[in-house]
This record gives C-alpha cells, sequence and structure tokens, in this order.
C-alpha cells in the first residue's frame, strides 16, 4: 500500500468520476484506475461500484476512506513536525477567520510578519460551519471564531474573550445617543443584519423568535466588513458583537435592554492533532492585540 495510492482513491471517492479524479491528479485515468484495483487487490475488497462511466463507493469503500484520510492527515503532521525541527521561522501558516474577527486579525499580520518574514500566511474567512471543516480535515492550522462550547466535537476550544451583542449605528445618528435600547424597539428599526449562518445571526433569529418579534431586516450581508461600511454611511443599524467595532471609530455600541447577550470566542484547534510552531506564535501575537 503506497501514499500515491491512497491519495489516488481519496480523489476518486470525493469527486466519484475516475477520470476528473485522474485529471485532478495529474496522472491518466488508465494509471489511476490500475493504482486503485492494485489497492482493492490488497484489501481482498472492491472499494468501488463501476457503474459504466460512474462509480460509487462500496460499504468497504466508505469505511477505506475515513481510515485513509486519517492516514494522509498522520504522514502531513509527520512531515511538518521534523520540518519544524530544522526550520522553527519559515512554511506555511493557515488561518480560518470568521467574518466577524476581520477587523481583529488584521493589526496582528504586520508586527508577525516583521518577526518572522519566513512564513507565508494564508487567511481564509467563511462561516464558522464552513471553516470547522477545514479546520477537521487539516487544511487549516487553527481558527478563530465565536461558538458554542457544548459543539466542539474533535475540537480543542481555547477561550479568548466574551463579547457583548449590542446594537451598532453610526455615531451622528440620534439612535447613538440612547443609554440602551430594547428588543421591542430594536424590531421597529430598519436593521442590516449578518446573513443567516453567522453565529451572532443564529442567536439574535432565536432571540427574536423566543420574543414574537419579526425585526425589519432590509439587507443581509454575509461580509461584516461592507456590512459596518453600510451602517456608517447611513440611518442604518446593525446587531453584532461589539469587538467588531473595535477600530471603527465613527461608529457607536448601544445596549441592549434586559438579560444582557454575549457571545465567546474562541481559537479553535482539531483535537489531537499537531500545533505548528509558526501557529502557536501567531496566536502569541494576537493574544497581545486583542
Amino acid at each position: 500500500m503506497e501514499v500515491r495510492q491512497l491519495n489516488y482513491f481519496i480523489k476518486a471517492a470525493e469527486m466519484l468520476h475516475f477520470t476528473d479524479a485522474a485529471a485532478a491528479s495529474f496522472v491518466t485515468q488508465s494509471t489511476l484506475s490500475q493504482q486503485i484495483k492494485q489497492l482493492e487487490d490488497e484489501l481482498g475488497m472492491l472499494l468501488f461500484d463501476r457503474v459504466g462511466k460512474q462509480v460509487r463507493l462500496t460499504e468497504a469503500g466508505n469505511v477505506f476512506l475515513f481510515h485513509a484520510r486519517q492516514i494522509i492527515l498522520d504522514i502531513k503532521k509527520a512531515k511538518q513536525a521534523v520540518f519544524e525541527l530544522n526550520n522553527l521561522v519559515t512554511g506555511e501558516l493557515n488561518i480560518g477567520v470568521t467574518y466577524a474577527f476581520s477587523s481583529l486579525l488584521l493589526p496582528a499580520l504586520a508586527p508577525f510578519l516583521a518577526k518572522y518574514p519566513g512564513i507565508m500566511i494564508h487567511v481564509e474567512y467563511g462561516t464558522s460551519g464552513e471553516l470547522e471543516n477545514k479546520l477537521r480535515v487539516a487544511e487549516l492550522d487553527f481558527m478563530v471564531a465565536f461558538h458554542e462550547q457544548e459543539d466542539n466535537a474533535g475540537l480543542e476550544m481555547q477561550p479568548l474573550f466574551s463579547s457583548r451583542i449590542m446594537m451598532v449605528v453610526e455615531k451622528k445618528n440620534p439612535l447613538a445617543r440612547l443609554s440602551k435600547i430594547s428588543l421591542k424597539e430594536l424590531g421597529k428599526l430598519e436593521l442590516i443584519l449578518p446573513s443567516n449562518g453567522f453565529s451572532s445571526r443564529d442567536l439574535l433569529n432565536e432571540i427574536f423568535r423566543k420574543n414574537n418579534i419579526s425585526p425589519r431586516i432590509k439587507i443581509e450581508m454575509n461580509d461584516v466588513h461592507s456590512l459596518l461600511s453600510m451602517v456608517e454611511s447611513g440611518h442604518w443599524a446593525t446587531i453584532i458583537n461589539e469587538k467588531a467595532i473595535s477600530t471603527w471609530e465613527n461608529l457607536a455600541a448601544v445596549p441592549i435592554s434586559g438579560k444582557e447577550l454575549f457571545k465567546q470566542a474562541f481559537i479553535l484547534w482539531q483535537k489531537g492533532a499537531y500545533r505548528k510552531k509558526s501557529a502557536i506564535l501567531f496566536m502569541e501575537e494576537l493574544m497581545k492585540i486583542i
């Protein structure tokens, strides 16, 4: 059993098409098919049902796919660990960040790269669910997100801070002078909110539902920077965690009356995974900023 065979099998299992999988693996279809056949012969079971040009995983294929991915992941971890013994300040760092953290992450990038210029950083924005899927298959080294602590299967969660959910408006907006605002009053305002799937939006949906309030949502956006830019330039209001506006001088946050609403921010790691030295160093830099 060879590593390349495992990679060919995983690609074919993901695409369920040998021709496409071969192209994605930069080999001919006959080569890919032959290597998978050798793998099946060694295992003594078919991994794919072949129906014309289409294929689908057998029960054995589904079982083997889980273990094949784990083997490839362990090989990547081993290579990274050995590499870092010789060179602690080069390589790539893949960071997942939910949209609400865009303004918090950016101030940490420049000072970190000034200290460690040999590191190449890839920052990927997405929803918490999207990034978690990539973290679990080691496409990310870690991610930063607001998260529910009980929903942590396969993840290690390092607390960062808690942040209140507040109404946010432009400082010249008359609403900025309020000492607080009720949920009922919020329900009467024209709101720009994060799209469904954002942790803060999911929380708001639940709160409005429990209080029988139908908010006047005029715009939904999946980019927090664009959302806050809209609020900054007009009469709009939004509801978001107060940390998200820490670098926005022209915005004001107004507390929501009643029970205070909080979101907890975490650094999320794949449970049991090797942590790159560069990831640990970056988190130290981010903690200074936050």
